[in-house]
């Protein structure tokens, strides 16, 4: 690989067939002899292959043995499961917590440091897509069904703890009792609810995406390294990433990934099946959710074969759509004037909560920083490798700061719109229409039972399954890119039927979990391959730093080029 150093201009040409494109104008390229899927196995048994035969045959051959093992030995597996994410969501939560504080503190500090004038693929690189495109793909691969599953279960769910007050086990206080609480008082425990519920869903997972996202952009189109995890370890490791201590790295990306993507897609089924036994009387139960996954899944290898811009990206939009359509008519039909006035009192609340949400050590409310807190991190950790990969691959073109405050601050205030919205809507019919059927009901049920109350309830209803099903497909779809860059050695034009493998990997997790043991399965796996990665993402923090500070910067903001221009 030529050597590019600051003020030299590479042209297209000099990074021909490494996979990656040229950074435009000024860059401080890596000097590494590494040429990207040069290790790649590529064209054996007539197949049509470009992969890493390393990462790519042990990550399968270890996901298959997992899927196998899980199906065969159900009653075994399921109480594993469980006990696995209960010890270390009740061990380790300190660490997770203290992880998403430090993602935070670094992203916030580098909107307002000089290195955010950075531009992500050199100094004249242009963004490759326009603001809503790039804010649609990158907000619905990131958490649409976790939203449409918890809009309204959360809310409800943590109303119901802050208004029982402080609980004890065997003398131990379990809920809420660094906040104070609001026993007896549901204005109060509606406002401390939301706030709880948007400290899940705002900065810190945005910041968990955003720090590998950066950390892969940098590495890839500013110093010319694989799009792949390795790459981050490169200011540690050197050239050693090239070899097993970067094919270690890559494969424990695809399985954080792997199961992060399962937990999604395990739970948008759950929803799913609910939301058509709930309009349709479709029976639930395992076979449904399995049909579900698996015709899905077949929707989503038609989209992988038309590509990003024509599969993902037109995918991401029509949901983005549909989901802010059904967004406003909760707003509109539902109590207008609370839930407007409630979106800055929540986001106020969260702002004052903060610190004692955030607060990794002396924590007595168990239910929430254990039970709540350290399994989202962990699952937003998991789910970092595939949405991280994902925002870097179509943020090409950036600012660092421009894409910080886009993928930070954008998401978070929609979520908390979001939020407000469906889980005000709700709690309305808890506390002002004496209606409390969402409030019992199992978490996969709520949405449809809040929205029962609403008129047109069959049409949203039925928008609402609607909108489970693609961000399904959009997560399968973009998921399966992203570990397919990461098995193919960093390559981002890989055999598209590689994609296809993946896809239909990921689904046979996501039933193998669900038959084996349920939600508390889908959540173990998450929270067990997050935990090491997090390790992963606090090295990405130094790598940022280090990899921003050899960049030029200060150049002026760039027009995106026109769309679909590459």
């Amino acid at each position: 690989m030529p050597v590019v150093k600051d003020n030299e201009t590479p042209s297209s040409d000099e990074h021909a067939g490494v996979g990656v494109p040229a950074p435009e104008g000024a860059a401080n390229l890596i000097d590494t002899d590494y040429v990207i899927g040069q290790d790649n196995v590529t064209g054996q048994i007539r197949l049509n292959l470009d992969i890493h035969g390393k990462v790519f045959a042990i990550s399968a051959l270890v996901t298959v043995l997992f899927v196998v093992i899980t199906l065969a030995a159900q009653d075994q597996v399921a109480p594993m499961f469980e006990g696995l994410r209960d010890w270390l969501t009740g061990n380790m939560s300190w660490f997770f917590l203290t992880a998403g504080n430090i993602f935070v503190l670094l992203c916030l500090g580098l909107i307002f440091s000089p290195l955010g004038r950075v531009r992500i693929g050199g100094a004249e690189a242009t963004p490759d897509f326009s603001y809503l495109g790039w804010l649609s793909m990158l907000f619905a691969a990131g958490m649409g069904i976790g939203l449409m599953f918890f809009g309204v279960a959360e809310p409800l769910g943590h109303f119901d703890a802050a208004l029982g007050g402080i609980t004890t086990e065997n003398g131990v206080r379990t809920d809420w009792a660094p906040l104070g609480g609001a026993e007896g008082d549901e204005a109060a425990a509606a406002t401390l609810g939301m706030a709880a519920t948007i400290y899940h869903w705002g900065l810190h997972p945005w910041a968990i995406y955003s720090v590998v996202a950066l950390a892969l952009a940098i590495f890839s189109f500013n110093k010319g390294l694989p799009l792949t995890v390795r790459s981050i370890f490169y200011p540690l490791l050197g050239e050693r990433i090239w070899g097993w201590p970067g094919h270690l790295i890559d494969m424990l990306a695809v399985f954080a990934t792997l199961f992060g993507l399962a937990t999604s897609l395990g739970i948008g089924a759950q929803q799913a099946a609910a939301g058509l036994s709930h309009l349709f009387g479709v029976p639930e139960g395992n076979l449904t959710m399995v049909l579900l996954i698996l015709g899905i899944t077949a929707v989503a290898i038609v989209s992988i074969m038309a590509g990003v811009d024509k599969g993902v990206k037109r995918l991401s939009e029509i949901n983005m759509v549909f989901a802010a359509l059904l967004m406003f008519f909760v707003i509109f039909v539902g109590p207008t004037l609370l839930i407007f006035t409630s979106f800055f009192q929540n986001l106020m609340a969260y702002v004052v909560n903060l610190p004692a949400f955030s607060m990794p050590f002396g924590r007595e409310d168990e239910n929430f920083s254990q039970g709540w807190t350290a399994f989202y991190w962990a699952w937003w950790i998991s789910w970092s490798p595939f949405v991280g990969m994902f925002i870097a691959r179509v943020s090409r073109g950036r600012s660092v700061r421009e894409f910080l405050l886009a993928v930070l601050l954008v998401p978070s205030l929609v979520s908390v719109l979001w939020m407000s919205a469906f889980g005000g809507a709700a709690l309305d019919q808890v506390m002002n229409q004496g209606f409390e059927g969402a409030l019992g009901a199992a978490t996969e049920l709520q949405l449809f039972i809040m929205l029962g109350e609403l008129p047109l309830a069959q049409i949203t209803s039925f928008i609402g399954i609607l909108l489970v099903v693609v961000f399904f497909i959009t997560s399968s779809d973009s998921g399966s890119l992203v570990i397919d860059t990461i098995t193919a050695g960093g390559k981002v034009d890989a055999p598209k039927p590689q994609r296809v493998f993946w896809a239909i990997i990921e689904a046979l997790i996501a039933i193998a979990l669900l038959v084996g043991g349920g939600l508390a399965a889908l959540q173990a796996m998450a929270v067990s391959t997050g935990l090491p990665f997090t390790l992963v993402l606090l090295v990405g923090c130094y790598a940022i730093i280090k990899g921003l500070m050899s960049e030029p910067r200060g150049l002026p903001e760039i027009e995106p080029k026109e769309e679909g221009v590459k």
